[in-house]
């Protein structure tokens, strides 16, 4: 992520949290005096929102900060990190959402369903906007994304609550408020677990998603000079920036035509697969380390051969 766009993304989040608290307490507030569960536990869904949007700050702060000689590759997992925490605080509280509404089933009660309206309607305006903001501020970070996400489960919850206080309006039925609950809290953990289920592969260095071993390595032996292949390895640092490291075998040729062989993998690998960083080895078609001992002789037995012919 560059620098303005790590600026234009805090800025973005600062004024979503900012008006993401303000809008939790107005409907927790209404939730507990109209009566309203689904009211009241996406208040509880909007303060994991304020908490995401906070911690998505700090993953924004840490993925600007420059590589030091700690941490060399810089702090690129820090907002993966914050991704994954996000996304499991999401599916802790939609468990806890789902057991209140199973009881608020057992036990209906009424609810005031033109406060569920028009506080509704105000969150999804609010999430609306703030979903908006933060995909045009930046779309492939995991630790956006996992925040657009929250963004987007409320903006739907408000959706859904706003139906069902129209159901209940002409229909009477009160259990409408707790399978509203239900229902949101199922849409909530289905989103996280995407999100989770992306931010370990990243941690456990997997293979970047949507990226296929076969065709690396088929492109790599494309190359020209390139003879073979081997110990391929492939992670990502963070959300946009993957690594590559690898052995090719390449024929016996000097270091000057060597390098054109090695610029000629790089420049395919950051066109084709997004991959700017490489570490290769090469292994000269008559010295391969893989196919046995180096014909290179090392220096003190050279001299020791050659004393011997001396003789």
């Amino acid at each position: 992520m560059g620098h303005d766009h790590q600026h234009a993304t805090g800025r973005v989040l600062a004024i979503s949290l900012a008006a993401t608290v303000l809008f939790v307490v107005i409907e927790l507030l209404t939730g507990v005096w109209s009566g309203s569960l689904a009211l009241i536990s996406d208040a509880g869904h909007n303060f994991t929102d304020a908490l995401a949007l906070l911690l998505a700050m700090f993953g924004v702060w840490l993925q600007s900060k420059p590589s030091d000689e700690t941490k060399t590759y810089g702090y690129h997992r820090g907002g993966v990190l914050a991704a994954f925490v996000n996304a499991l605080a999401l599916v802790l509280l939609s468990g806890y959402l789902l057991w209140e509404s199973y009881e608020r089933l057992r036990s209906p009660q009424a609810v005031n369903e033109s406060a569920m309206i028009v506080v509704a309607g105000l969150g999804l305006a609010l999430n609306a906007g703030i979903l908006l903001g933060l995909r045009r501020a930046h779309t492939h970070d995991l630790n956006i994304r996992a925040a657009s996400i929250h963004m987007m489960g409320d903006a739907l919850g408000s959706v859904a609550i706003i139906i069902g206080a129209i159901g209940i309006r002409y229909t009477g039925w009160l259990a409408v408020d707790p399978v509203l609950s239900i229902l949101i809290s199922v849409l909530i953990i289905w989103t996280a677990v995407d999100i989770i289920r992306d931010s370990l592969n990243i941690l456990l260095e997997g293979l970047p998603k949507g990226m296929q071993l076969q065709n690396v390595v088929g492109a790599i032996k494309g190359v020209p000079g390139v003879l073979d292949v081997h110990d391929v390895h492939i992670w990502s640092l963070g959300s946009t920036a993957h690594a590559l490291s690898c052995h090719a075998r390449i024929p016996d040729v000097p270091p000057s035509e060597s390098w054109c062989i090695l610029k000629g993998i790089n420049d395919m690998l950051a066109a084709r697969f997004h991959i700017s960083h490489t570490t290769i080895q090469f292994e000269h078609e008559h010295c391969g380390v893989a196919e046995g001992p180096c014909c290179i002789q090392p220096v003190a037995r050279a001299h020791a051969h050659e004393h011997q012919h001396a003789h």
